[in-house]
C-alpha cells in the first residue's frame, strides 16, 4: 500500500470505534435504506401495468420516474444541510413518513394525477434516506472503513431492488395493483418503529462540536465552501457518469426494452433484471475492498466501468438483425451492476475534501449528479421512443451523450481534486503531529 493510501486510511484521532453496537445501529439506518429502494424501483416492475391502468404512452409513463427523480435530486442540497443540522435520526424519521405514505398513495390513486403525487410524495422521502445512512456511517465507523461502508450500504440498496424484482412483481401478478403496492407500504411500519426506538446519532463520547447555525447565511456558506472543493465536484461527476445506466434500466426502461425490443418473455426479462441487481451486490463487496486498500484505484475504476458500459450498450444496440443473443444480453446486465458500485466511489472523493461538518452538504451535492443523469435520460428515452415509433435503439443511444459530458468533466477535475486531496492529508499530519499528548 502507498504511503498516500496508509495516510487517507489510517485511524484518525478521536475517530469512532465501531464494533458490534455500531453494526447493529448502522444497520437499523440501512434497513430505512433498503425499505426505500423497493418502494423507488417498484415502478420498474408495475411500468406495463401502469401504462395499462392510466391508460399512458411512454412519455407519460416516464414522468412518474422523471418526477420521482426530479424532487430526489432536487431534495440532495436540502437534505444535506438538514442532516447536518438536525442529525440523522430527525431526518430519516420525516422520510420514512413520507415514503410510506407515497407508496400507500400510488396502490389506491384512482388516475393518473394522484398516482403522480404520490410518486412525487415518494420520492421526496426516498431522498432523505442515503445521505443519513452515509453520516451514520461516518459517526460511528473509523474513517478507514468509509469505503467499504457506503459500498456495503448500497449493496443493501441493490438487495431492496431485488425483492422489487423477484417478491413484488410476483405479488403484483398474484394479488394485484393495490395489494401488492399496500402490503409493501407496511414495511415501512416496520423500519419507522425500529427506528425510533433504537437509533442514535453517535456513539457516546463522540458528539460533534457545536456548530452555529445562522439561517440562510449558513445554508449558503455550507453549500459554497463544499462547491468550492474540487473534491466534491469531481464526486459529483463520478455518481453523475457512472449511476444513470442501470438505474434507467432498472427503474423504468429495461423491462419494456427487453420485453417489446428484444422479444423475451415478462419471467426471462424479469431474470435479466436479477441478474443486474446480483452483479450489483457481488461488484460492491469487490469495488468496496479494492478501494479501502489501494485509495487510488477509485478513478480507474469509475472510468473503466464507464467505458464497458458503453461497449456493452455499443454492441447490443448495434448487433446486426432484430434482435441481440443472450449471451450478449447477459453480459450487458452483468456490466450494468457494476453502475451502482462505481457511482458510489463519488462519495469517496467528496468526502475525504470536506470537513465532518460539511459531510451532509457535500454528500448531498454529489448524489444529485446520478439522479440528474437518471432523469435527463429517463425522459430523453421516453420522448424517443414516441417521436420514432418505439425505435429502442435511438432512444438508448443518448446514454454515450450524457457519459461524453460527464468523462469530460471527470478529466478535467482530475488533477485539481488530487492535488487538493494530498494537500489536506499534509496539513492533516502536521496538525496530529502538534496535537499534545
Amino acid at each position: 500500500m502507498s504511503a498516500g493510501s496508509r495516510g487517507l486510511n489510517s485511524t484518525l484521532p478521536g475517530d469512532p470505534p465501531g464494533g458490534r453496537r455500531a453494526m447493529a445501529i448502522w444497520g437499523i439506518g440501512v434497513s430505512v435504506y433498503f425499505v426505500a429502494v423497493i418502494f423507488r424501483t417498484s415502478l420498474g416492475v408495475a411500468g406495463l401495468d401502469a401504462a395499462e391502468r392510466f391508460q399512458v404512452n411512454a412519455s407519460a409513463l416516464s414522468t412518474f420516474s422523471i418526477l420521482q427523480l426530479l424532487v430526489y435530486a432536487g431534495m440532495q442540497i436540502p437534505v444535506g444541510l438538514l442532516v447536518d443540522r438536525l442529525g440523522t435520526k430527525r431526518v430519516l424519521t420525516i422520510g420514512v413518513v413520507l415514503f410510506t405514505a407515497g407508496q400507500l398513495g400510488f396502490a389506491f390513486s384512482p388516475s393518473y394525477g394522484t398516482a403522480l403525487a404520490s410518486r412525487a410524495l415518494l420520492g421526496c422521502g426516498d431522498a432523505m434516506t442515503f445521505i443519513s445512512v452515509l453520516r451514520l456511517g461516518t459517526r460511528w465507523f473509523p474513517a478507514r472503513r468509509g469505503p467499504m461502508v457506503a459500498q456495503l450500504a448500497g449493496l443493501a440498496g441493490m438487495a431492496g431492488n431485488l425483492v422489487s424484482t423477484l417478491v413484488l412483481a410476483r405479488l403484483l401478478h398474484g394479488i394485484g395493483w393495490t395489494a401488492a403496492f399496500a402490503g409493501s407500504a407496511l414495511a415501512g411500519v416496520v423500519v419507522l418503529a425500529l427506528l425510533l426506538l433504537f437509533l442514535k446519532d453517535h456513539p457516546e463520547g463522540h458528539e460533534p462540536e457545536p456548530f452555529p447555525h445562522q439561517g440562510a447565511a449558513y445554508v449558503r456558506r455550507q453549500i459554497a465552501a463544499s462547491w468550492r472543493e474540487p473534491g466534491t465536484r469531481l464526486g459529483l461527476w463520478v455518481h453523475f457518469t457512472t449511476q444513470f445506466p442501470a438505474m434507467v434500466f432498472l427503474l423504468l426502461w429495461g423491462l419494456p426494452f427487453l420485453v417489446e425490443a428484444q422479444g423475451l418473455s415478462r419471467a426471462t426479462a424479469g431474470e435479466l433484471l436479477t441478474l443486474v441487481v446480483l452483479s450489483n451486490m457481488v461488484v460492491g463487496l469487490v469495488y468496496g475492498q479494492i478501494v479501502a486498500r489501494h485509495h487510488e484505484a477509485r478513478l480507474p475504476l469509475a472510468l473503466s466501468t464507464v467505458g464497458a458500459t458503453a461497449l456493452m450498450w455499443a454492441a447490443t444496440l448495434a448487433y446486426p438483425g432484430d434482435r441481440a443473443p443472450m449471451w450478449l444480453l447477459v453480459t450487458l446486465c452483468a456490466v450494468l451492476g457494476a453502475c451502482g458500485p462505481a457511482s458510489m466511489l463519488g462519495f469517496d472523493f467528496a468526502r475525504p475534501a470536506n470537513p465532518p461538518e460539511r459531510q451532509g452538504t457535500a454528500s448531498g451535492i454529489t448524489n444529485m449528479g446520478g439522479f440528474v443523469a437518471s432523469m435527463t435520460t429517463l425522459f430523453a428515452v421516453g420522448v424517443l421512443l414516441d417521436a420514432t415509433g418505439d425505435d429502442y435503439t435511438i432512444a438508448f443511444s443518448c446514454v454515450f451523450v450524457l457519459q461524453a459530458v460527464g468523462v469530460s468533466q471527470i478529466l478535467r477535475l482530475r488533477s485539481r481534486a488530487a492535488r487538493r486531496e494530498r494537500e489536506r492529508l499534509v496539513a492533516s499530519r502536521v496538525e496530529t503531529v502538534h496535537v499534545p499528548a
